[in-house]
């Protein structure tokens, strides 16, 4: 089990090394975006990343049936439900990325798009044992997300000194796409930071 979840105190190790894989699946994914900008020619990197996604969406429903068939569970059922959520939610966006780049053939990698990827990996969990360094781990990622909104308003006001439209239209879409992903990885934080106050 990821050290990451050392702290909680449960004989149910079930339930917690599903979680623990789906957030090691979370990681995975976010190497994986930053490869794609790397070489958006590789149409087997979104593949992969599709592949990872629908990897993700089986842990989160392993999650959900193993609370239902376990009466005692680490955390309160609902906690684990928010978390496993929020980190599928995250893999979702992040497949998002990944297949608008595959549909609107993208084949350079747009301005931003590699540092907003990298933002997402600087915000991945870490082997964090420490309940406290884990809280302030959790605060780091909202100033990371800070980080990926000014990246996003300055690749917006780039993209509309252009006069392609419909390059505007497909980068658009891809750097909102990328911004909400971000959002979803400073609601993982949240959720985590707000068990780890709730159980300690």
């Amino acid at each position: 089990m990821g050290q990451w979840l050392s702290w909680i105190k449960s004989n149910e190790k079930e339930l917690l090394k599903i979680l623990d894989d789906l957030a090691k699946k979370a990681v995975e994914t976010s190497e994986a975006v930053v490869i794609l900008f790397d070489d958006l020619t590789n149409t087997e990197q979104a593949k992969k990343i599709h592949q990872l996604e629908t990897e993700a969406d089986v842990l989160t429903r392993d999650i959900f049936s193993e609370l239902n068939r376990t009466f005692i569970t680490p955390l309160d059922r609902e906690d684990m439900q928010r978390i496993a959520s929020k980190i599928d939610d995250v893999i979702d966006f992040m497949d998002g990325i990944a297949a608008r780049v595959y549909s609107y053939k993208i084949t350079s990698s747009p301005p931003y798009c590699k540092e907003m990827a990298v933002e997402y990996m600087i915000s991945k969990l870490r082997r964090i044992k420490d309940p406290k360094d884990m809280i302030q781990h959790c605060r780091n990622t909202s100033d990371i997300e800070h980080v990926v909104d000014d990246l996003y308003r300055e690749a917006i006001r780039e993209l509309f000194e252009s006069n392609d439209a419909i390059k505007i239209i497909k980068l658009k879409d891809i750097y909102e796409t990328m911004e909400t992903a971000s959002d979803r990885c400073v609601d993982v934080s949240d959720v985590i930071e707000d068990i780890v106050l709730k159980y300690t």
